[in-house]
Formats: C-alpha cells, structure tokens, sequence
C-alpha cells in the first residue's frame, strides 16, 4: 500500500468520523443496503452500510478507500460474504477488482452514494459480490 498524501489523509480521517456516527443508525433502517463481512480478527459479523446496485446474480459497489477500508481487509480475509437488499439478505463471494475503472463504474451505481463516494474517495476500489442462487 502507497503512502497516502496530506489531503487524501484528511479525507479518510474525515469520511471515518463521520462514518463511526451514521453507519451504527444507517444500518438498522430496515431497506439500508448492508454488506456483512466476517471480522478478519475477531470472527464476528461485521455490517457496513454500502450503496451500490444489483445487476443480474451479482451486486457492484466501490470502495472510496480501497484496501484501507475495514470491509475490504476481511474480504481479503474470507471473501463469504451477505448483503442485504430491499431488507432480505442473500449470501455470495465478494471479489476485489482493482483492474476495473471504479470512476467509470460509479456512472452505473445510484447518484448519492457515487457522488458521497466521488467526494470522499481517495482511493477508489471496485467489488463485486456473486450472489448465490
């Protein structure tokens, strides 16, 4: 991993404040999308509030901090994961795509959450999920 710059620095140390407060309401709303990784230290589920959008058997999102994203160190750790969609939670194996153009893949995902990611992102990572069945 490459030293982050001053700027992308402050931006992680913002979006992860402001993350700590919101993610702990926004993934109790019953249509949040969530994704469920297994804690790569403690074993624990892990749930983070993600956008991004279903497309056929598989679910896109991008990650605005790519490998420094807790999410995406457990996937690393066991890519199992759920994501909750429309309040039902289906299961698959979460894939890191770092040859895919995640500002391109941004143009595909809901407005919001792009341009929140857009925003913050720093170091910008596709994944994409294979749901199962």
């Amino acid at each position: 991993m490459t030293s982050a710059t001053p700027h992308a620095e402050r931006k992680y140390r913002t979006a992860t404040a402001i993350q700590r407060r919101i993610n702990p309401v926004l993934r109790r709303l019953p249509f949040q999308t969530v994704l469920e990784t297994t804690g790569r230290v403690s074993g624990l589920p892990r749930r983070t509030p993600v956008g991004g959008r279903r497309v056929g058997d598989s679910f896109w999102l991008v990650s605005e901090f790519g490998e420094r994203s807790g999410y995406v160190r457990n996937i690393k750790a066991d890519p199992r994961v759920r994501v909750r969609l429309r309040g039902r939670w289906h299961t698959g194996t979460a894939h890191l795509l770092p040859d895919d153009d995640p500002a391109a893949r941004l143009r595909l995902l809901p407005r919001l959450n792009s341009a929140a990611v857009r925003a913050f992102g720093a170091e910008l990572l596709t994944v994409r999920v294979d749901l199962d069945g």
